[in-house]
Protein backbone atom coordinates (compact mmCIF):
# COMPACT_ATOMS: atom_id res chain seq x y z
CA UNK A 1 0.00 0.00 0.00
CA UNK A 2 1.19 3.57 -0.60
CA UNK A 3 0.80 5.95 2.33
CA UNK A 4 -2.33 7.50 1.37
CA UNK A 5 -3.81 3.88 1.26
CA UNK A 6 -2.21 2.95 4.29
CA UNK A 7 -4.22 6.26 6.38
CA UNK A 8 -7.38 5.64 4.00
CA UNK A 9 -7.43 1.88 5.68
CA UNK A 10 -6.65 3.08 8.98
CA UNK A 11 -9.15 5.66 9.01
CA UNK A 12 -11.71 3.53 7.88
CA UNK A 13 -11.33 1.26 10.96
CA UNK A 14 -11.81 4.35 13.74
CA UNK A 15 -14.76 5.43 11.43
CA UNK A 16 -16.24 1.39 11.19
CA UNK A 17 -15.73 0.93 15.28
CA UNK A 18 -18.05 4.09 15.45
CA UNK A 19 -20.45 2.89 12.96
CA UNK A 20 -20.64 -0.94 14.57
CA UNK A 21 -21.08 0.37 18.26
CA UNK A 22 -24.27 2.23 17.22
CA UNK A 23 -25.68 -0.97 15.27
CA UNK A 24 -25.31 -2.88 18.47
CA UNK A 25 -22.89 -5.80 16.84
CA UNK A 26 -20.47 -5.94 19.91
CA UNK A 27 -19.06 -8.90 18.64
CA UNK A 28 -17.88 -7.37 15.56
CA UNK A 29 -16.60 -4.59 17.47
CA UNK A 30 -14.79 -6.71 19.69
CA UNK A 31 -13.11 -8.18 16.86
CA UNK A 32 -11.60 -4.74 15.99
CA UNK A 33 -9.90 -5.34 19.10
CA UNK A 34 -8.32 -8.74 18.49
CA UNK A 35 -5.02 -7.63 18.63
CA UNK A 36 -5.17 -4.04 20.99
CA UNK A 37 -6.22 -3.16 24.64
CA UNK A 38 -9.04 -0.63 24.93
CA UNK A 39 -8.87 1.69 27.66
CA UNK A 40 -10.51 4.44 28.87
CA UNK A 41 -9.67 7.10 31.56
CA UNK A 42 -12.55 7.80 34.28
CA UNK A 43 -11.59 11.03 36.62
CA UNK A 44 -7.70 10.03 37.48
CA UNK A 45 -8.30 5.91 36.99
CA UNK A 46 -7.39 4.38 33.59
CA UNK A 47 -9.44 0.90 32.70
CA UNK A 48 -8.19 -1.35 30.36
CA UNK A 49 -9.53 -4.44 28.35
CA UNK A 50 -7.65 -6.94 26.59
CA UNK A 51 -8.53 -8.56 23.32
CA UNK A 52 -11.52 -9.50 21.36
CA UNK A 53 -13.49 -11.34 24.38
CA UNK A 54 -12.95 -8.43 27.14
CA UNK A 55 -14.48 -5.83 24.73
CA UNK A 56 -17.31 -8.28 23.99
CA UNK A 57 -17.97 -8.67 27.27
CA UNK A 58 -17.59 -5.14 28.55
CA UNK A 59 -19.58 -3.46 25.97
CA UNK A 60 -22.58 -6.38 26.34
CA UNK A 61 -22.08 -5.18 30.01
CA UNK A 62 -22.21 -1.58 29.94
CA UNK A 63 -24.13 -0.50 27.21
CA UNK A 64 -28.18 -0.24 27.48
CA UNK A 65 -29.88 -1.75 24.26
CA UNK A 66 -33.34 -1.20 23.07
CA UNK A 67 -34.58 -3.63 20.74
CA UNK A 68 -30.68 -4.45 20.12
CA UNK A 69 -29.21 -1.28 19.48
CA UNK A 70 -28.27 1.61 21.75
CA UNK A 71 -29.85 4.15 19.62
CA UNK A 72 -27.25 6.33 19.23
CA UNK A 73 -24.97 8.17 16.87
CA UNK A 74 -20.90 7.97 17.51
CA UNK A 75 -19.61 10.60 15.47
CA UNK A 76 -15.87 10.91 14.50
CA UNK A 77 -14.26 14.00 13.93
CA UNK A 78 -11.02 15.71 13.38
CA UNK A 79 -9.12 12.57 12.57
CA UNK A 80 -5.40 12.78 11.98
CA UNK A 81 -3.56 9.27 10.94
CA UNK A 82 0.40 9.41 10.83
CA UNK A 83 1.94 6.22 9.74
CA UNK A 84 5.36 4.80 9.44
CA UNK A 85 6.11 2.73 6.93
CA UNK A 86 9.23 0.98 8.19
CA UNK A 87 7.54 -0.50 11.37
CA UNK A 88 4.22 -1.11 9.33
CA UNK A 89 2.35 1.01 12.36
CA UNK A 90 0.38 3.99 12.58
CA UNK A 91 -1.16 6.34 15.57
CA UNK A 92 -4.32 8.66 15.19
CA UNK A 93 -6.36 11.04 17.50
CA UNK A 94 -9.58 11.99 16.55
CA UNK A 95 -12.66 13.73 18.60
CA UNK A 96 -16.30 12.01 18.98
CA UNK A 97 -19.57 13.19 19.85
CA UNK A 98 -22.43 11.05 20.64
CA UNK A 99 -26.00 11.93 20.06
CA UNK A 100 -28.46 10.11 21.49
CA UNK A 101 -32.37 10.16 21.29
CA UNK A 102 -35.54 7.91 21.87
CA UNK A 103 -38.95 8.09 21.54
CA UNK A 104 -39.24 9.37 25.23
CA UNK A 105 -36.13 11.21 25.19
CA UNK A 106 -35.04 14.07 23.30
CA UNK A 107 -31.75 14.23 20.76
CA UNK A 108 -28.95 14.96 22.94
CA UNK A 109 -25.31 15.21 23.14
CA UNK A 110 -24.42 12.50 26.38
CA UNK A 111 -20.84 12.75 25.79
CA UNK A 112 -17.86 13.87 23.69
CA UNK A 113 -14.24 13.55 24.25
CA UNK A 114 -11.13 12.22 22.37
CA UNK A 115 -9.78 8.57 20.98
CA UNK A 116 -5.98 8.32 20.82
CA UNK A 117 -5.26 5.21 18.72
CA UNK A 118 -2.37 2.69 17.67
CA UNK A 119 -2.57 0.38 14.88
CA UNK A 120 -0.28 -2.52 13.16
CA UNK A 121 -0.43 -4.27 10.12
CA UNK A 122 -1.24 -7.91 10.86
CA UNK A 123 -0.94 -10.44 8.30
CA UNK A 124 -1.18 -7.83 5.56
CA UNK A 125 -4.21 -5.78 6.87
CA UNK A 126 -4.07 -3.13 9.72
CA UNK A 127 -5.27 -3.56 12.83
CA UNK A 128 -6.36 -1.67 16.65
CA UNK A 129 -3.30 -2.56 18.80
CA UNK A 130 -4.50 0.26 21.06
CA UNK A 131 -7.21 2.27 21.93
CA UNK A 132 -7.27 5.31 24.74
CA UNK A 133 -10.54 7.28 25.29
CA UNK A 134 -10.36 10.21 27.18
CA UNK A 135 -13.97 12.18 28.15
CA UNK A 136 -13.82 15.31 27.94
CA UNK A 137 -17.71 16.26 28.12
CA UNK A 138 -19.69 14.08 29.98
CA UNK A 139 -23.64 14.91 29.73
CA UNK A 140 -26.72 12.37 30.45
CA UNK A 141 -25.41 8.51 30.24
CA UNK A 142 -28.62 7.94 32.30
CA UNK A 143 -30.01 6.23 28.74
CA UNK A 144 -26.76 4.63 27.45
CA UNK A 145 -24.37 2.82 30.23
CA UNK A 146 -25.50 0.84 33.22
CA UNK A 147 -22.11 2.07 34.54
CA UNK A 148 -19.18 4.10 34.14
CA UNK A 149 -17.51 3.45 31.19
CA UNK A 150 -15.62 0.63 31.68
Amino acid sequence: MTGHDDRDAVTKLVFRYAELVDEGAYAAVARLFEHATFRAVVGTEVYTRTGADQVREQFEHMVITYDGVPCTKHVTTNVVVEVDDRGRTAVSRSYYSVLQARPDLPLQVIIAGRYHDAFAEVDGEWRFTDRLIFSDLVGDLSHHLRQNPL
